[in-house]
């Protein structure tokens, strides 16, 4: 973590510091009052219900080294230690992460796209940690706060940062890459997730091509080459090595599936390169294509990539397998979702043997085409060989009422009781069951009920 003294940061960024305090060292960052640790930096944020400005006098009665203030604001008489005067916590938060990460020096990798952004993340710190001193975000620290206190995390001989990107809205990418100018920028694919403010799929591919902005001279750009969306912002891009992944055959790196499995995939690269991923999805496959091409454009031999893919382990509930004590097998694919996930998600299941079961919740964030899209994510599973479709929640219903007509037994449930209930009672041994919907639904609870 940081380890500076406010005599850096003085020199690092636009503030005033009283000058008795100069030699005063910080150790970390926090922006919560409660979680003050002996010199932390503590970062108050004025939000819409409480100023935490109020909290800067016990922050540093409790060790904080130091506390950010926005100038402007009233001083509480009962502050007593060192404060760097700002014109704004949260650009200032910034610009030390960004000065800090210039400091350290590592590559930067930054990871963006709708859908698998911390699969990809987690594959990509596979295939590197046996060979680098990494650090990767953490939970979905990835917005215009999370980035920059996961760059503040870095420890100083930190050789590669893995900086997840995300957003709800153009603009956000493009700061969040301007702080972090990586070295090599990765672009998933492109989803509906945020379709609500972004308007269309082309309105999202453009705000994710945001990555490429802070793109350092000479850097790599690592996309979708499937993905036509992408195309006039590729071309954008100037001055960088540019590497296209994906299934079609005019892409730098040609994926091809050589076998789908219960436990995981098998799949060549360029007809040369024999992967096993011991994950289940097609899509994932890509995934690893991205972080097998990063490991190759930091000098990593074959082997050792292959070694290391074969190994990885993801964040929860992605793809996350259980097999219970009656041999039945669980995906639990909770965490978000997609239409384009969820579809990807089917596939997957429906390359695996036993009765398969689906059970899907709400897409949330889609707006006005929610409805179109719900219905077609269940006209995707026709002739894909399922046998139970459950859904819940409000506009997961149209699934049901479209994929209902290409399966054996169909329910839709308003509550995640009754639907695990009635799920529980239909389980029979060497049953595949897949469970997804987005994080507003919580369908880990019915995970949870039935492993």
């Amino acid at each position: 973590m940081i380890e500076v003294s406010l005599k850096d940061i003085q020199n690092w960024i636009p503030c005033e510091i009283d000058d008795q305090y100069l030699d005063q060292t910080i150790k970390g960052v926090t922006i919560d009052s409660r979680a003050i640790k002996e010199d932390m930096l503590f970062i108050p944020f004025k939000g819409e219900n409480v100023d935490g400005h109020r909290f800067v006098a016990q922050a540093l009665q409790d060790g904080a080294g130091a506390s950010f203030y926005e100038k402007g604001h009233d001083i509480d008489a009962n502050i007593s230690g060192p404060i760097i005067w700002v014109e704004d916590t949260l650009t200032a938060l910034q610009q030390l992460a960004k000065a800090y990460l210039k400091h350290v020096n590592p590559k930067v990798i930054g990871v963006t796209g709708s859908n698998g952004k911390t699969t990809t993340k987690d594959m990509i710190e596979s295939v590197l940690h046996t060979e680098f001193k990494v650090k990767k975000t953490q939970g979905n620290y990835n917005n215009e706060i999370g980035l920059p206190l996961t760059i503040l995390e870095l420890d100083k001989d930190t050789e590669i940062s893995i900086l997840e990107m995300g957003m709800s809205g153009f603009h956000e990418i493009e700061l969040l890459s301007t702080i972090a100018e990586p070295d090599i920028a990765v672009i998933t694919n492109i989803g509906e997730s945020h379709m609500q403010d972004l308007g269309s799929r082309e309105g999202i591919a453009k705000a994710k091509s945001e990555i490429t902005i802070g793109l350092k001279e000479g850097g790599t750009f690592i996309y979708d080459g499937d993905e036509p969306l992408l195309v006039p912002h590729v071309e954008k891009v100037k001055n960088a090595k540019l590497i296209s992944i994906g299934l079609n055959s005019d892409n730098v790196l040609v994926c091809e599936v050589k076998n789908s499995k219960n436990d995981g995939i098998a799949f060549d690269i360029n007809g040369e390169e024999h992967y096993e991923l011991p994950i289940l999805g097609i899509h994932n496959m890509k995934n690893a294509a991205i972080a097998i091409a990063i490991g190759h454009e930091l000098g990593l031999d074959y082997e050792t990539i292959q070694r290391n893919i074969n190994n990885v382990q993801l964040t929860g509930m992605r793809m996350e397998r259980h097999v219970t004590d009656n041999d039945i097998t669980v995906i639990n694919d909770a965490y978000n979702a997609s239409p384009t996930s969820m579809k990807a998600a089917i596939d997957t299941l429906s390359n695996m043997d036993g009765r398969k079961i689906l059970v899907l919740a709400d897409s949330l964030e889609l707006g006005e085409n929610s409805q179109r899209m719900h219905e077609e994510v269940g006209a995707h599973i026709e002739d894909k060989g399922i046998h139970t479709l459950l859904t819940y929640g409000t506009d997961a219903k149209f699934i049901s009422d479209v994929g209902g007509q290409f399966v054996e037994n169909v329910a839709h449930f308003s509550s995640k009781d009754e639907l695990t209930a009635y799920l529980k009672s239909h389980l029979v041994p060497q049953d595949k069951v897949l469970v997804k919907g987005s994080r507003g639904n919580k369908l880990e609870e019915v995970v949870n009920q039935i492993i």
